[in-house]
């Protein structure tokens, strides 16, 4: 037992050793990147229809990736994907989502991000809509991650 404690105090004596107080260079700041959330999202889009989500992207901001990981049926059906802002009918609910420029895509369901980006602060949309080859009610799940 004596040489576990002997053990342990070593140890603890080498892992002190890395965190001396030596100086530090101040005019260097340290930047710690915002964590990255995943928010999940469903619905239905009925022919010709649209559905949107909000999300809020925090801190400084950073990379934003839309990932449409399900529709149908079929199941191999492309559909639109965009990010945009949100545009208020009221204080409190959005009646839509203007798309950024460049900010859609049409793809069928993957596991790969469809549309990749970086964002500031902010409030921001996700939309997921018919792109006119729709036939019936499509469910979907489309997944955004961002800071």
């Amino acid at each position: 037992m004596k040489g576990v404690a002997s053990l342990l105090a070593a140890c603890a004596a080498v892992g002190l050793a890395g965190c001396s107080s030596g100086s530090s260079d101040s005019s260097s700041p340290i930047t710690v990147p915002s964590p990255t959330v995943a928010e999940n999202f469903t619905g239905t889009i009925a022919v010709n229809g649209t559905d949107f989500h909000g999300f809020t992207v925090g801190g400084s901001g950073g990379t934003v990736s839309v990932t449409l990981t399900a529709a149908g049926p079929p199941s191999t059906i492309y559909m639109g994907v965009g990010i945009g802002t949100p545009a208020a009918a009221t204080a409190t609910a959005a009646s839509s989502c203007a798309v950024l420029a460049n900010g859609s895509v049409a793809t069928p369901p993957g596991t790969a991000p469809q549309l990749s980006g970086t964002a500031g602060p902010g409030n921001y949309c996700v939309t997921v809509f018919d792109v006119g080859n729709q036939t019936a009610e499509v469910t979907y799940a489309v997944t955004v991650q961002h800071p």
